[in-house]
């Protein structure tokens, strides 16, 4: 290895490291690396109960200002998935979630979808100086999902439908004639060069009409964070549907119908309560006492099965759905952190009765509503 190349790997050592005594690099720092490696400590420098090490210990310090100062530096001197999680890390390390109450701490910070969670929880002690500024840091993390997520569920979800919807007996206005030539090209005549069609393909009136009913039913206890997220996203996508009635309910120990807020996913997500306990039996009777059309309705469960309601009863629910015809969908998680901890006998006692229950990153949601709309076997992941 040359000069340079060992200069530089025990430069990043050190940056690793940290610098105190037992570091062996014996490399000093200077200019932007002394910086960085400033930035670093005052988060890193600590040991598990918060006590300053011995040479690296800098520290946040408590008030706003100076931990604004700091997210400044390391917006300045890391990328921004870097910056998302040292702010992940100084929230959960140094218990800075008291300071993202006041309006300057919250401009100074990179938002993402774990911030928008932690403000979630934090809704209710959120005094009214911060609230505004707290709307504008969810709304951009919504509308930066929404660009990526819309379109593409849009287009899945159409396809599904209209598939959903095809009739082998149309009115000749209904006819699909790309599909009706695609399905009979067996039957293609070259003396005559035409296709004699068997079977005709096209969709019937109600392809024009609400042809589905979706009922989203979102745990909100604090572990749920990044699910309740990603999932208001998706309710206001599917609102926006005219194919689709949407419903989405959330609950802990209670049950709250946001369907009325589905316009706006920042209204639905202020509208939430992180926190508290979990009674699934509760939600899905709110659920099934609204299904009036059960061959033709979607249910999806998104919640760690964690239970504190009454056990038999959830899955005579989920039973009872199914028999009547409703799909239902058990989604432990819906994001991007994979599968969370969960309630393994629940998860197995549903997967029993027809229902498996997997962890669903945003980007295969989409294609898990096609397969329920479709009545056609989920998607699951590998490992699920």
């Amino acid at each position: 290895m040359t000069d340079g190349g060992a200069a530089e790997r025990l430069r990043r050592w050190r940056l690793v490291l940290g610098g105190d005594t037992a570091d062996g690099t014996g490399h000093g720092l200077s200019g932007q690396d002394a910086a960085m490696d400033q930035t670093l400590s005052a988060l890193y420098g600590r040991d598990d109960k918060g006590q300053a090490g011995r040479d690296r210990s800098a520290g946040l310090g408590a008030s706003a200002p100076s931990v604004a100062r700091w997210l400044g530096d390391v917006r300045t001197y890391f990328p921004a998935s870097v910056v998302q999680v040292m702010q992940r890390d100084a929230i959960d390390r140094l218990g800075l979630s008291t300071l993202l109450l006041e309006p300057e701490m919250l401009e100074a910070v990179e938002a993402d979808v774990h911030l928008v969670g932690t403000l979630l929880s934090l809704n209710k002690a959120m005094p009214e100086t911060t609230r505004e500024t707290a709307r504008a840091v969810v709304r951009k993390v919504v509308d930066d999902l929404e660009k990526r997520l819309a379109s593409r569920t849009r287009a899945t979800l159409t396809g599904a439908l209209d598939r959903s919807a095809r009739v082998s007996r149309p009115r000749h206005h209904d006819i699909d004639w790309n599909r009706t030539i695609a399905a009979n090209l067996k039957h293609y005549l070259p003396e005559h060069g035409t296709v004699v069609p068997e079977r005709l393909v096209g969709y019937g009136r109600a392809a024009r009409s609400v042809r589905k009913d979706v009922v989203l039913c979102i745990d909100q206890s604090g572990s749920m964070a990044a699910s309740v997220v990603y999932a208001s996203v998706f309710g206001a996508v599917l609102a926006s549907m005219r194919s689709l009635t949407t419903r989405l309910v959330a609950f802990d120990t209670s049950v709250v119908d946001l369907t009325d807020q589905l316009d706006d996913p920042v209204d639905v997500l202020f509208g939430t309560q992180l926190g508290g306990g979990t009674d699934i039996n509760r939600a899905l009777a709110y659920c099934q006492a609204r299904i009036t059309r059960p061959a033709d309705t979607v249910v999806v469960l998104i919640s760690d099965l964690y239970e504190g309601g009454i056990r038999q009863e959830m899955l005579k629910r989920v039973a009872a759905m199914k028999a009547s015809g409703v799909q239902f969908v058990a989604l432990l998680a819906l994001s991007d952190e994979g599968a969370p901890a969960y309630d393994r006998e629940h998860a197995a006692a549903l997967a029993a009765l027809g229902a498996p229950a997997f962890a669903c990153t945003p980007d295969l949601f989409p294609e898990v509503m096609a397969a329920a709309i479709e009545k056609r076997p989920l998607p699951i992941p590998d490992g699920a």
